[in-house]
């Protein structure tokens, strides 16, 4: 039977919701009244914004070695949950969790992607079939089309504003990504939040930041939106819609930081910024781009991010992981996309599935807040969140084209204008 192809995976999802108890199209988030809200509204905005499916890329695949000794399993696998692939081997083979033990030596992870078991379940199997230790290790291709993927996404944001740039109306909508960063940091009294499954033609699980990445865009880009429409400084709108004292510190800072005010002109070049918070962490990313006119390519040329997660307690290792969060964040935000048709995935390669190089990464600066009068927060995963909707603002702000779908611009952002060219 024949399956759907990227070229229709968007209008698939809106059309396939999936009832999941106590989950399916349930409103998350309810407040006022929106007609209340739209009729008090100067300006009225509403847009769609499109996510592609991503890959987890590791760099070590999937392995695993199993042995059976006496009716007992030991499996030395590289995962993130070895307690979680310990009760599926349990499960999987019919055997007590007693049984089962699961070693993970020092090797590399996936972001997300080696929650599950499946190279532990296989060398477990063969082993007990031949009565000897086995080793299994996927391909690179098996690693893309076997392992699963970061959900896409499709959202609707609409969004009312006075005339002095206050929020008198909000909705969002989530198709299939997920519910995590669902809910918007700026005051609106009137609004409508939700999140709703959707049946997916390809496997997909946890990535980092898992939905909030999606979220943060959608939401991100359209008060991006919102103050171009209004003539308002993004900054001054973020500024005035905001009650978090966190929040508008780490934007402040970052606004400092990156010279947000004093930034100079020049021709295709363009400054973005993006607010986020998600999982305990606050944070604001500004970014700078050149963009090519006769090419489209766009250059990252430089990102600051103030990142605040409460007490720091080792200041190096927090930078290392903001540092990693966004140049992963720059493949996801401008050329990352699993390529799709008929159920084959099309780029199950390096050579076919770009990811960033070092040519690629920016100049970086990271400013850590240290809050010693709040406890510790996790840092892993928030940092990714502001890094697409940075880009995407200032891609717009050095070229005039708004690109609403990630990644934003995987060939160069002429393929987004009419005319072929912004200039």
């Amino acid at each position: 039977m024949p399956q759907i192809g990227r070229q229709d995976l968007f209008g698939y999802l809106r059309q396939n919701p999936v009832d999941v108890p106590g989950r399916a199209g349930a409103v998350t988030h309810r407040g006022g009244s929106l007609d209340e809200g739209w009729a008090a509204a100067a300006t009225r905005l509403r847009r769609t914004y499109t996510m592609d499916y991503i890959a987890h890329a590791p760099m070590e695949p999937r392995a695993a070695v199993a042995a059976w000794r006496n009716d007992r399993l030991e499996v030395w696998t590289a995962t993130q949950r070895p307690f979680a692939v310990r009760a599926e081997l349990a499960r999987v083979l019919g055997v007590p969790e007693r049984d089962v033990r699961v070693v993970v030596p020092d090797a590399g992870s996936a972001f997300g992607g080696k929650h599950t078991g499946e190279a532990a379940v296989e060398a477990a199997r063969l082993a007990r079939a031949v009565r000897q230790p086995v080793k299994v290790l996927w391909t690179r291709a098996e690693e893309f089309t076997w392992g699963y993927l970061r959900p896409a996404a499709v959202v609707d944001v609409g969004a009312g504003a006075r005339t002095d740039g206050t929020l008198t109306a909000w909705e969002f909508s989530c198709r299939n990504a997920g519910a995590e960063g669902l809910l918007s940091p700026y005051h609106v009294e009137h609004q409508r939040v939700e999140y709703q499954p959707s049946r997916s033609p390809l496997r997909q699980g946890p990535y980092r930041a898992l939905a909030a990445t999606a979220n943060h865009f959608a939401r991100e880009t359209h008060m991006d939106e919102l103050a171009r429409t209004m003539e308002v400084d993004p900054l001054e709108l973020r500024q005035r819609n905001l009650r978090d004292p966190r929040l508008l510190a780490v934007l402040n800072a970052a606004a400092d930081a990156f010279g947000w005010e004093g930034r100079v002109r020049r021709a295709d070049r363009g400054f973005g910024l993006a607010l986020g918070r998600e999982k305990g962490g606050h944070l604001a990313t500004c970014a700078e781009v050149a963009v090519d006119p006769e090419t489209g390519h766009v250059q990252v040329e430089r990102v600051v991010q103030v990142f605040e997660c409460g007490a720091i307690v080792n200041p190096d290792h927090l930078r290392g992981q903001v540092e990693g969060a966004v140049v992963q964040g720059i493949g996801g935000a401008l050329f990352e996309a699993v390529d799709f048709d008929d159920g084959v995935i099309a780029n199950a390669s390096f050579a076919g599935y770009r990811v960033p190089r070092f040519p690629d990464v920016p100049k970086l600066e990271v400013v850590l807040l240290d809050r010693r009068d709040l406890p510790p927060a996790g840092a892993g995963e928030s940092p990714i969140v502001g890094v697409a909707p940075a880009l995407g603002n200032a891609i717009f702000d050095a070229t005039g084209v708004r690109l609403r779908a990630l990644p934003l611009a995987p060939r160069g952002v002429l393929d987004h204008a009419e005319t072929g060219s912004w200039r």
